[in-house]
């Protein structure tokens, strides 16, 4: 079936007939369908989702930069779709709903003016654009999917509202322990309550800066997870397919990838069809009211959702999840260790308990955006076990990809970030 390409200046609201009818079931973001009769469900769920476009007409970034973002702003505005879907499953749920001409929560208004085209919003292309500066990229230059990710990593910092953790998991390797470290900074990780006041400084950054909750700082600061990852050379390996339809996680935020310099926001799947959101409109810029309601008929696609074969896919994407407990968290990793058994297909990254031994001599490697400054990286492979100060890890970090011992001549064609930068690879 040919991939469809609706834009929001060609359909009107309600037009559905071009969504497939078929009996596969549809997943959107961990909620299934049926296309057969359901199709008003459908595109219920897909216009609740916020929809960031190309705009035109807003203030000059940095104060003489561009007032518009058409032709180069696609990559960020899908990385403030699905942190605006983060967002939107933080303060109102993932089963809230969006209907046009009705009064909005204030929760709602809240995360609408968090992406306002204007420097003093939190996530909006202003603060991307500077903020992706210090990831060696200027403005109006092009992102990829881990600039855009370590940029909403480092803005995440200054919302005390939301209070997010973000993760972005390098290497296609998701270490449990990093992640509990970061959701529960007042504990150790063996659950020890922790000498530091909430407004500890952890790993560069202030935890906990805002007051909080009683309940809230004995648990889990509500994670936000992001995987760059590459699943292939020029072309998507087809031995992910299978586990790239991650979209029947009830933790799925989403996929944002697409096509050399050319994002989408994909949302869910539907056969070998992936059913995404495309920011490749340009709308005027919006200006709240003067009670401070947003006029937000323009923040949310009221068209049949796009689709594109998933084999048409670029290979560089980045993969979010969104954990608001700790219970999320472990059904997470269980789920994620169910999927990378499915059979004839390859898990897209690793799970596994503790940093592994090799880690620890590269974590410079392993955070940084290789090629954005000019850096040249060695990696090189330890023992492919862990062990801690305190206990041996858990697992003995197995090549999941077949029966090899961690080989990491294999894992070098996802670890970078590179659809639009040259990079090398040394020493492997």
């Amino acid at each position: 079936m040919d991939a469809a390409t609706l834009t929001y200046d060609t359909l009107g609201f309600g037009e559905f007939a071009d969504f497939p009818e078929t009996s596969e079931p549809v997943w959107i973001l961990g909620k299934e369908f049926n296309a057969l009769t359901e199709k008003d469900d459908i595109l219920s769920d897909v216009t609740s989702r916020l929809w960031f476009t190309y705009r035109k007409n807003f203030p000059p970034i940095g104060g003489t930069g561009p007032t518009s973002d058409t032709g180069w702003g696609c990559m960020l505005r899908c990385g403030q779709m699905i942190l605006g879907e983060a967002l939107v499953c933080r303060h109102l749920g993932r089963d809230w709903r969006w209907v046009r001409g009705q009064p909005q929560r204030g929760q709602y208004i809240s995360i609408l003016n968090a992406f306002l085209d204007k420097k003093d919003s939190y996530y909006s292309l202003h603060q991307i654009a500077q903020m992706g500066v210090g990831e060696g990229k200027s403005i109006g230059q092009w992102y990829g999917p881990n600039t855009v990710a370590q940029v909403l990593k480092k803005l995440t910092v200054f919302d005390s509202w939301s209070r997010l953790a973000v993760h972005v998991a390098m290497d296609n390797t998701v270490v449990m322990e990093e992640i509990k470290r970061l959701c529960m900074p007042w504990l150790d990780y063996g659950g020890a309550a922790c000498a530091e006041p909430p407004g500890w400084i952890h790993n560069g950054c202030l935890e906990g800066a805002c007051a909080l909750a009683e309940e809230e700082t004995a648990l889990w600061k509500p994670l936000v997870l992001l995987i760059p990852l590459r699943l292939g050379l020029s072309d998507i390996n087809k031995a992910y397919i299978e586990t790239l339809k991650c979209f029947q996680l009830p933790q799925s935020l989403g996929v944002i990838g697409g096509k050399p310099n050319s994002a989408h926001y994909f949302i869910g799947y539907v056969g070998e069809e992936l059913i995404y959101l495309d920011p490749h409109t340009t709308q005027p810029a919006i200006e709240p009211c003067e009670d401070s309601q947003v006029p937000d008929d323009t923040y949310h696609c009221q068209h049949p959702p796009c689709r594109m074969h998933i084999c048409e896919i670029d290979p560089s994407v980045a993969v979010g999840f969104f954990c608001r407990t700790e219970d999320d968290f472990d059904d997470w990793c269980m789920r994620i260790r169910q999927l990378s058994h499915t059979r004839g297909s390859l898990p897209m990254f690793e799970l596994v308990d503790c940093q592994p031994s090799h880690f620890a001599c590269s974590v410079d490697v392993l955070n940084f955006t290789p090629g954005e400054a000019g850096i040249q990286s060695e990696v090189r492979c330890g023992q492919a076990h862990c062990t801690t100060d305190k206990a041996p890890c858990k697992g003995n970090f197995p090549d999941v990809r077949g029966d090899r011992v961690h080989d990491f001549s294999d894992r070098s064609e996802r670890f970078f970030d590179s659809e639009d930068e040259e990079f090398e690879i040394l020493s492997l």
